[in-house]
This record gives C-alpha cells, structure tokens and sequence, in this order.
C-alpha cells in the first residue's frame, strides 16, 4: 500500500512529499528545504516514520523545488534525479536565486540519473509510472500509480489551477495540451498531489479547472 506524506517548505509554501510502502522504503520528490529547521523537520518525519530513503526525485528543477537537494545529497548520500531538458534551469539554480535575493549556503549537487517518459520509479513493493508533461518547464515530470490511483503532478497540475508558463523555457500550448492528452484522460478518482496548495482529484479538476474549459 503506497502512502504519501506531505511538507509543507520555504516562503514558496512548496510541497515535499515522501511516498512510501510496508517495505519501509521510501522516495523523497522535490526536497524544498531551505533552513535548518527544515531540514530538521524533515529528519524527524523520516525518523518517526521509521524509512528509508532510496531515492531523490525532482518533478522539475525550479529553485523552490531544489533548495533541499544539497542537504539530501550530504545527510543522506543521494542525488536527485530529474529530465534531461531541466538540465539548464539546474544548472542555473544559483543565478535564479540571487535574482530572489537568496544567497544558497551550498550549490545543489550534481544531478544523478536522468528521467524519461514512460519510465518507472521503483522502491521497495512500488512502481510508478512517469509521465512527461512540458510546458512549465520543458522537462516537467509526473509519477502515477494505476494501482493506488495517485498523481504526483508537480507545478503541471494544482487545484483549479495550471503551472505557470512564462518562465524559461515555459510554452503555454504545450502545457495545456499535454494535461488534455495524458492526464484528463485518468480515471476521475484519481487523487492528485500537486507542487502548490492542497489535493484535488482528475474527476474534479475535469469540472471546475477554468484553465482547461
């Protein structure tokens, strides 16, 4: 049984999730810790959780989803691991961030495998399934468990919203196009757990998303 945990981390109020099974294994996607005490919470969930982290995986590399990933990398001994088309907006992470007026205390690490559509996540008794939705950014990354029907959406999918495309390498078509074509097409309840803001579900975002109309 796949179980998702939800941190809520930085000014950006950007949502970590931890998604794990009876295995005790676990997967952290888009650590968006940014201070100690973030870091520390995020220790103790792990800790009181009683897990294992196997792997570090990123829906996409924008800054508020990256702060953490140096910390995992020096605690844990992970590196995160996204698509190749992010590649230049991680690269980039130390630039955008002064451009916020945030000085990192450490550069995020260097990256790990690369990710690719139709791929599979695999930990402990669980697969997921990658789905590759450009548009917020070109390398933009979802996992789906058919099984326990979860969606880890990133910045694609929010409730009643959309991610934002006028960011490098953002293309509003694109985005709108590749939730029609591989996401509305999920059954309706399937639960979503998206980068921003709380859970939603296909069925309803199907209904109510106006972005989508």
């Amino acid at each position: 049984m796949i179980k998702v945990k939800r941190r809520v981390y930085s000014p950006w109020q950007e949502n970590t999730y931890i998604v794990y099974d009876d295995s005790g294994e676990c997967i952290v996607i888009d650590p968006g810790m940014i201070s100690e005490d973030e870091n520390k919470n995020f220790d103790d969930t792990i800790e009181r959780l009683k897990l294992k982290i196997v792997r570090v995986i990123l829906t996409h590399a924008h800054l508020d989803h990256i702060f953490g990933c140096a910390f995992m990398a020096k605690k844990y001994g992970l590196f995160p691991e996204c698509h190749a088309d992010d590649l230049f907006i991680y690269n980039n992470t130390e630039n955008y961030s002064l451009q916020f007026g945030i000085k990192l205390a450490e550069n995020p690490p260097h990256l790990g495998s690369f990710l690719t559509d139709k791929d599979k996540i695999n930990f402990g008794n669980t697969s997921l399934e990658i789905i590759h939705v450009p548009g917020h950014s070109p390398g933009s990354l979802l996992y789906y468990s058919p099984d326990a029907k979860i969606l880890l959406s990133g910045d694609v999918l929010f409730c009643q919203g959309i991610g934002r495309s006028d960011l490098p390498g953002g293309n509003h078509s694109q985005l709108i196009n590749g939730i029609n074509e591989k996401l509305m097409i999920l059954p309706d309840d399937v639960k979503v757990y998206p980068g921003h803001g709380p859970d939603t579900t296909i069925g309803f975002e199907k209904c109510n998303n106006p972005f989508l109309f």
